[in-house]
Formats: structure tokens, C-alpha cells, sequence
């Protein structure tokens, strides 16, 4: 199948602003014959702690945008949104949910595990508790979000069943090597196929710079971006993933002690 990364700009804190840039951009996916687009973390409003003002009601606006865009278009779509939970209470946190909808009108929802701590992320979102792995027409796709890059033993735990990993960041350009070593090694020692998508452009005084990459399951870069806003495509298939593995058995020989 062909998935496609969108490596946007993201106009800070300003949903609509962010919603008007993207729509020609996701049409232009769907032209291109792909099945599966990714927007960068927090596509509708940038990195921000601000929840006060950021966070969304169950299905809010930025939910709604990527359900209607995937219908409208026939395509899966992902991106993340700070939603609080359908039973929120007052001072209930926010979790930095990666939304995955489908062209039929379903959503799928990882919570981010990790909160960058570093940034006081933990201050202002609640984390997630679990995996989550969707079987995109045929292709077994696991959800992690940024800062869950740098825990190798979450994608270890969930590589028999996966296919490729989608990875959806605001990652600065101060660590821009950390992003492409790590996602390069997520594919090599899980043989699986790896899809980071990373915003560019400026937010809250940060740089980012991109660096978006599609790897297969040998570690090869099938496509690669630096700052510039622009879409990769690439074509990823589960029987590579099989004859990797099968080829060569690594993974068989991981042990935890």
C-alpha cells in the first residue's frame, strides 16, 4: 500500500488557521493514490502546555477534521489531539491522543505513554497505559507519539505483531540527530517498517526541522525530507516484512532477563 507523511508548518494555537492549510494538502494525498496519511504531532495547534486553552472535548474539532477528511478523501488519516477522556471531570487532564481514522468512519485512539518530562509535558497531559496496533487493509500499524521514540523495550514488546510503526512528532531541531538515529534503529532491530512524521517551522520559539523519513524493515530509507514543508510517499508491504524476518530470524533470539 502507499502511506504518505505530511511534514507541515503548524500555525501555533490556531485550529482553523492549521485545519484551511491542510485540506489541499490531504486532497492532494488522495490523489496520489495514497491509503494512509500521517500529520505531525498535535497537527491543529503545535506543542503547546497551554491546555487551558488547547484541550478538546471527546470528538472536538480537531477529531472532527480528521474524520471528515478521511471520509471525504478515502483515505486513513492520523494525527494527534489533546482530547480529554468522554467522562472528564473538572481538572481532568488532557492525554496527547494519536487519532487514526478511518475511510468508513472509524477512530482509533493511542494515548501517548510517555510525556516529555523534560518539557513538563507530565504537568499538563495525562499518559497513556497501552499499546495500540490497527490493521490498516492488511497492514498491522502500531501508534507512538514523539518522546515514545526513545523506549526501545515499547516497540520490542509490540513487534511480532507489527508490521510498521507510525511515529508522529514535534521533535526540535536542537535533537534532529537522536530523531534520525532512533527511528533508524526502531526499524533494524524490529524489522519492521518505520514511518516518522516530524512538523518544521518554528513554535514557541523552538526550530523544528523536519527530517521525516519512511525505512523499511532492513533499514533502507525508502524517502526523506529535511526543513522544507512537503509529502513524502512511499510503498509498504507486510510480505517484506515476513521475508525479512524470515531471512533473517533475529528476533527470536531476544531474551529479557
Amino acid at each position: 500500500m502507499r502511506v504518505a507523511v505530511l511534514q507541515s508548518d503548524i500555525v501555533w494555537e490556531d485550529r482553523e488557521a492549521n485545519f484551511a492549510r491542510l485540506r489541499p494538502w490531504i486532497a492532494g494525498a488522495a490523489a496520489s493514490g495514497a491509503r494512509l496519511l500521517a500529520l505531525p504531532e498535535t497537527y491543529a495547534v503545535g506543542f503547546s502546555m497551554a491546555t487551558e486553552r488547547i484541550a478538546e472535548p471527546w470528538e472536538g474539532p480537531s477529531v472532527a477534521f480528521l474524520h471528515e477528511e478521511a471520509r471525504r478523501h478515502g483515505l486513513w488519516l492520523a494525527g494527534s489531539v489533546p482530547e480529554l477522556p468522554p467522562d472528564a471531570k473538572a481538572g481532568d487532564k488532557p492525554a496527547n491522543t494519536l487519532v487514526l481514522a478511518s475511510p468508513g468512519g472509524e477512530l482509533h485512539r493511542y494515548r501517548k505513554i510517555h510525556p516529555f518530562t523534560y518539557a513538563g509535558e507530565h504537568q499538563s497531559f495525562a499518559a497513556g497505559e497501552s499499546h495500540l496496533t490497527v490493521e490498516v487493509e492488511g497492514l498491522r500499524l502500531t501508534l507512538f507519539v514523539c518522546y515514545d521514540l526513545r523506549f526501545a523495550n515499547e516497540f520490542w514488546v509490540a513487534a511480532p505483531g507489527t508490521d510498521a510503526y507510525l511515529v508522529i512528532a514535534n521533535w526540535p531541531e536542537t535533537r534532529r540527530h537522536h530523531w534520525q538515529t532512533l527511528l533508524l534503529a526502531r526499524a533494524i532491530e524490529n524489522q519492521a517498517y518505520v514511518i516518522g512524521v516530524n512538523r518544521v517551522g518554528q513554535g514557541n520559539k523552538l526550530a523544528y526541522a523536519g527530517d521525516s523519513r519512511i525505512i523499511n524493515p532492513r533499514g533502507e530509507i525508502l524517502a526523506a525530507a529535511a526543513k522544507s514543508e512537503t509529502m513524502l510517499l512511499a510503498e509498504v508491504d507486510p510480505a517484506e516484512v515476513a521475508t525479512t524476518r524470515r531471512e533473517f530470524p533475529f528476533l527470536q533470539d531476544r531474551r529479557e532477563l
